[in-house]
């Protein structure tokens, strides 16, 4: 499986970025795509994740409501929208992919922004947000 982000960039306080990941090399039906970001000096952080399963989407508390995440309908590419953007969300963002494991009832949330749910991973790209 091979990921590619692109869509970062910088932007100004209250701007907005459109990051794709675009997914290949994927033989099966469903799968999970989880948006990751590290900030210099920190650890890394999920952010959002969807499943093209059942469209299921989890959100970071630091940025519900401001991003959103979607697929295309060939489940090939997902976005993630990011708007009023913060000077806070400076990050390398990352996608990562997991192969549609089964779902947990409870807590489902904590594993699907949890790096150790994903296999594979992208390169990242840059999102510098400025004051």
């Amino acid at each position: 499986v091979q990921l590619v982000e692109s869509g970062g960039g910088l932007v100004q306080a209250g701007g907005s970025l459109r990051l794709a990941c675009v997914v290949s090399g994927f033989t099966g039906d469903d799968f999970g795509i989880g948006w990751f970001r590290q900030a210099p000096g920190k650890g890394r952080e999920g952010v959002s994740s969807i499943s093209s399963r059942d469209g299921s989407t989890y959100y970071a508390d630091s940025v519900k409501g401001r991003f959103t995440i979607s697929s295309d309908s060939a489940k090939t590419t997902v976005y993630l929208e990011m708007d009023n953007l913060k000077p806070e969300d400076t990050a390398v963002y990352t996608c990562a992919f997991e192969p549609d494991r089964p779902r947990f009832t409870w807590g489902m949330r904590n594993y699907a922004l949890s790096p150790d749910w994903y296999d594979f991973w992208g390169q990242g790209t840059q999102v510098t947000v400025s004051s």
